[in-house]
C-alpha cells in the first residue's frame, strides 16, 4: 500500500471518528435525532467505504466504491451545513467548520481519484 493511500485511510478514519464524537455533543431533540442519524451514517461511511475499496475485486469495483465515498462525503457536507444553521453555540460552530472543511477536501480528493481511475481504465 502506498503512502498516499495510508494517509487517506487515516484521514477518512479520523473524519468518521471526529464526526461521531461531535454528534455526541448535540442536544437531543426530534429534529436533531434525524440529523445525527443521517450524519452518523454518511460520516462513518466515508471511511468504511474507502477501507472496503482497498479490497476491490476489479477496477470497476474500485471505481464504484470510490464513487460511494465521494457521495457520502458530499452528504456529510450537506448535513454539516444544516447544523451550521441550527447550532449557534460558538464551540460547536468551530467544530462543525473543521468537519465541513475536511468533508469538502475529501469530496475533491475522491472525485479526483474516481475521474483519474475512470480515465486510466479507458486508456487500457
Amino acid at each position: 500500500m502506498n503512502q498516499k493511500t495510508e494517509e487517506l485511510l487515516k484521514r477518512t478514519f479520523r473524519f468518521s471518528v471526529d464526526t461521531l464524537k461531535f454528534l455526541n455533543t448535540i442536544p437531543n431533540s426530534t429534529v436533531n435525532k434525524v440529523i445525527v442519524y443521517q450524519l452518523a451514517k454518511s460520516g462513518s461511511s466515508v471511511g468504511a467505504n474507502y477501507e472496503e475499496a482497498q479490497a476491490a475485486e476489479s477496477k470497476d469495483d474500485f471505481i464504484h466504491k470510490i464513487g460511494i465515498v465521494s457521495k457520502e462525503a458530499r452528504e456529510s457536507k450537506f448535513w454539516l451545513r444544516v447544523l451550521i444553521e441550527l447550532l449557534k453555540e460558538e464551540n460547536q460552530q468551530k467544530q462543525i467548520k473543521i468537519l465541513l472543511e475536511e468533508s469538502e477536501q475529501l469530496c475533491k480528493i475522491f472525485t479526483s481519484i474516481k475521474l483519474t481511475s475512470q480515465e486510466n481504465k479507458k486508456k487500457k
